[in-house]
């Protein structure tokens, strides 16, 4: 168990569990019992890798310098109960004086139950347990993460961040596939996802670009997963995954919208199953597939190959369709935002879908494109273009605290 003496200096660990890794971020507060969200600061951030095979746990203090790396010795392969109780005692060890008053967990699928960042119960992880077939790549890592911790450390309260939650606010055309309706009762729909991210730069925008509070953005989330989010005031329009995180532009290793009759083709003509499809499409497509030399955007960008290079422009042609698409979706464009890690490293990238809205008004300032400046757009640009740097874990951090404070009252009422 975790000895964290009392002290003011609250703490909240956030947790993005995967499949074979668990990043992990501390944040704390000044505020004494969970009170507030307000001006918390990561302290540390790190992860463990190499989860089932070779763990390997790393972290890094609010500089980046490097303050803990253990590897296991060969033949030893914990689970990730103990892992996490190895992560607990050294937070409880290296935040001598901190107060671990809270865990956040990114969840991936919210289904339409969870509009809102919820307190973990067993009731809760079994109704995530439900939405296991709509996020098979991620939700059973989430929920794994969350019952491993309770295991750990049962009197710790946590808390479930869902990406989908930011997306509710979407009109109904946007949610909704042209399929019977009783398809659509059943929580066929289109979901949504990245909204931890969106939901950061809603709040960020503002005080970047004040006059655009209430404007109408387009944000690129583009990373190994990449989608497009339209914003109006700060609030979802409309985004271009849906049911799974699938659909939209092609990305790493998943191939972005396709054509359904592609699927049944294969299972007619190829003999493709469920499971092949979904390696298919979650571990075999996108710019891996197009290119056969990876799926990252550097080693593509540096390829001279031409299957790289035209991976990219593929990739960059349907981000610029994407943008123009949601443009017309809610009626307008007065921003345009870069974020993750393609959209905040990727210079060609972001060149490269600039010049393809050239007809909408888009123009870039090379120099500033290149220093990665808050605002790349050219003077002589109709929509300003911005890189914003996204914090899933901070607006994570933000929630479960206030969800936390938000029961402290209940409780006190």
């Amino acid at each position: 168990m975790v000895a964290l003496s009392n002290s003011s200096e609250d703490a909240c660990l956030v947790i993005n569990a995967g499949s074979s890794s668990l990043k992990f971020c501390v944040f704390q507060s000044g505020n004494k019992g969970g009170g507030s969200a307000a001006e918390i600061e990561p302290v540390v951030t790190g992860q463990i890798s190499g989860i089932g095979t070779a763990p390997r746990f790393e972290a890094k203090d609010a500089a980046r310098h490097k303050i803990a790396d253990h590897s296991w010795a060969a033949g030893e392969n914990p689970g990730r109960p103990e892992l996490l109780h190895h992560l607990l005692d050294w937070i409880g060890d290296t935040l001598k004086g901190a107060t671990l008053v809270a865990a956040g967990h990114r969840v991936v699928h919210g289904g339409t139950r969870f509009s809102a960042p919820v307190r973990v119960t067993p009731a809760v992880l079994d109704q995530l347990e439900e939405l296991i077939p709509l996020a098979p790549l991620h939700e059973p890592h989430n929920i794994a993460a969350m019952r491993a911790l309770a295991q750990v450390y049962p009197s710790l309260p946590q808390v479930a961040c869902f990406d989908t939650a930011f997306h509710q606010t979407q009109p109904w055309q946007s949610q909704t596939f042209a399929i019977p309706r009783e398809l659509t009762a059943e929580g066929i729909r289109r979901y949504g996802f990245h909204g931890l991210s969106y939901e950061y730069i809603a709040h960020r925008l503002p005080q970047v670009a004040p006059e655009l509070a209430d404007a109408h953005v387009v944000v690129c989330h583009l990373g190994s997963g990449a989608s497009l989010c339209a914003m109006r005031g700060g609030h979802s329009v409309d985004t271009t995954m849906g049911f799974t995180a699938l659909d939209g532009v092609p990305m790493g290793t998943r191939p972005g919208a396709i054509d359904p009759g592609v699927l049944i083709y294969l299972m007619r003509e190829k003999g493709y199953g469920a499971d092949e499809l979904e390696k298919l499409l979650y571990h075999k497509s996108g710019m891996l597939g197009v290119s056969g030399v990876s799926n990252d955007m550097r080693d593509l960008e540096s390829s001279d190959l031409p299957a790289a290079a035209e991976a990219v422009e593929l990739f960059c042609h349907n981000v610029a369709k994407q943008v123009a698409a949601l443009a017309g979706s809610m009626g307008g464009l007065d921003a345009v935002v870069f974020t993750a890690g393609v959209g905040e490293n990727s210079t060609l990238v972001r060149a490269r879908v600039a010049e393809k809205l050239s007809w909408l008004g888009v123009s870039i300032d090379p120099a500033a494109n290149r220093a990665k400046a808050t605002r790349i757009s050219a003077q002589e640009s109709r929509v300003p273009v911005f890189i914003i740097p996204t914090d899933e874990e901070r607006m994570i951090a933000r929630h479960t605290l206030g969800v936390i404070a938000a029961a402290q009252l209940d409780r006190a009422a």
